[in-house]
């Protein structure tokens, strides 16, 4: 699970953090609404924890904003706030749940879960598409300009991580905990597999859909332009 934390409090970011790479997740941090909606929008993530009292833009108009855009991502709303109008407000902001502070990490997990879960079974077998390359994550066909590519089952979960992330750059720690979760080997494997990849599905195209983000991690998508 990719998650994506917008808290400007930053004990309470990074201790959701921690926790939830104790418990085999990844997460990322916004510190303000204004970030935190730029972060949001590029997509990418499972889900949202949504702080309600933020700097720059408060949680409740960046949950509009982003549902304005078209997000489906499940949005956890977080808040000191805890009578029924604000939990309403927050619902019809477009927030899936809502949790008051102070929160247990362990119900903010398994919160955070279900809505995952449920939102799983709504997209998880969405036909994904960047550019001209498209996966059917039901059939694990992989096309690129009427060209059915071969992949083996860890190039494939790369790939449609990727696509899902993309236009995204997703970091090499992320990708290595998809294949390995805690246990990541010692040896630069992960290089071998996204060289693979790019083999796959770029080597016998003109343009190049996979790029390296030196120091970072790799980007799915056209060339910026």
């Amino acid at each position: 699970m990719q998650v994506l934390i917008i808290e400007d409090d930053r004990d309470i970011a990074g201790g959701i953090r921690e926790y939830l790479a104790e418990q085999g997740h990844t997460a990322e941090l916004a510190h303000d609404g204004v970030s935190g909606l730029r972060k949001a929008s590029a997509g990418g993530f499972d889900a949202i924890v949504l702080d309600r009292m933020l700097p720059k833009l408060e949680g409740i108009e960046l949950c509009r904003k982003l549902r304005a855009e078209g997000s489906a991502t499940p949005v956890l709303m977080l808040t000191a706030l805890g009578t029924v109008d604000d939990k309403v407000e927050g619902f019809e902001a477009g927030a899936d749940d809502y949790l008051v502070k102070p929160f247990a990490l362990a119900e903010l997990k398994v919160r955070l879960e279900a809505l995952v879960r449920r939102a799983g079974g709504e997209h998880a077998h969405q036909h994904l598409q960047v550019a001209d390359l498209s996966y059917d994550p039901q059939t694990l066909q992989a096309i690129r300009q009427n060209t059915a590519l071969t992949l083996n089952p860890t190039t494939r979960r790369l790939l449609e991580h990727l696509m899902r992330a993309s236009p995204r750059v997703v970091p090499r720690g992320e990708l290595e905990h998809l294949l390995w979760g805690n246990k990541v080997p010692n040896d630069d494997i992960l290089r071998i597999h996204m060289h693979a990849l790019r083999s796959a599905i770029d080597k016998p195209f003109e343009s190049k859909l996979l790029h390296t983000i030196h120091g970072v991690g790799y980007r799915l998508g056209p060339d910026a332009t």
